[in-house]
């Protein structure tokens, strides 16, 4: 019997209308009245995705960061933070720069509330701009002030080299204290070594005695693959990467056909 539901969100909860459909929001919510927990888990961060499921099952704990952050998004109370050391950072910034000059940075901080950009930095529009329940900090200064304090994740864009290319060249410099992974987003993203997705939810799930056997997580991207193979059933989209439909146990329908609802009622059914 499955004991908690673990969903990404772009690409597997919402779909490319950026919405919850009707049919998942009552899927969870039936998941939930049944006493199966539920909860979102993302590259995004808590206040973005607290923003995303408010009124549904799933507003309770959340884990964000690719892994790094885990918070409760009632009380907004950091249940576990994971960042990098300095020196990693600074490292694999330092040498994806020495590749790809046009790489500017991001720091994400303090539970996912702060972001720190590089001057120049496309594609951060700044404090209040982004739909958030609580108060969010986006600034920006220079790349050593960036690098100056321990990340939950770092992220890595270049305008003119695509995220897959950021993500190889990553992989191949292998920089200690590092993992590199890609979400769909326009950019790399780099968090402490060993912390994803699927560690976060080891992590949770001991606290709360559910063996991972018991665990279903639904997801359709790279930054899915760790999770998608550790859970007892991994469910990717068909919408979903070809690497994540081959770590999966099983590929639902695509986020546009209620994919994870489909598989939620079948699990139900059968409970």
């Amino acid at each position: 019997m499955a004991r908690l539901l673990a969903t990404d969100v772009d690409g597997t909860l919402i779909t490319t209308s950026h919405q919850i459909s009707e049919r998942t929001r009552a899927a969870f919510r039936a998941a939930k009245d049944a006493g199966i927990e539920v909860m979102a888990i993302s590259g995004r961060q808590p206040y973005s995705i607290a923003a995303i499921v408010d009124g549904t099952a799933l507003d309770g704990d959340a884990i964000g960061s690719n892994g790094a952050v885990a918070m409760n998004l009632d009380s907004r109370r950091v249940l576990f933070e994971e960042t990098m050391e300095l020196a990693s950072q600074r490292e694999i910034a330092d040498r994806m720069l020495e590749l790809f000059p046009g790489i500017k940075v991001v720091s994400v901080r303090s539970a996912g509330n702060s972001y720190m950009a590089e001057e120049g930095y496309t594609g951060l529009q700044g404090p209040g701009a982004l739909e958030t329940l609580w108060p969010v900090r986006h600034w920006f200064g220079p790349r050593h002030e960036v690098l100056a304090e321990p990340s939950l994740k770092l992220v890595l864009r270049d305008d003119d080299v695509a995220p897959d290319d950021l993500l190889a060249a990553a992989r191949e410099l292998a920089v200690p204290g590092c993992h590199a992974t890609t979400s769909g987003a326009p950019f790399l993203e780099v968090g402490r070594d060993g912390v994803t997705k699927a560690s976060a939810l080891a992590r949770y799930c001991e606290a709360r005695g559910i063996d991972r056997s018991d665990v279903v997580v639904f997801g359709d991207n790279i930054n899915d693959l760790e999770m998608l193979r550790w859970a007892g059933l991994g469910v990717a989209m068909a919408n979903g990467e070809p690497e994540a439909r081959a770590a999966a146990d099983h590929v639902t329908l695509s986020n546009d056909d209620d994919g994870v609802a489909v598989v939620i009622e079948e699990i139900l059914s059968r409970d």
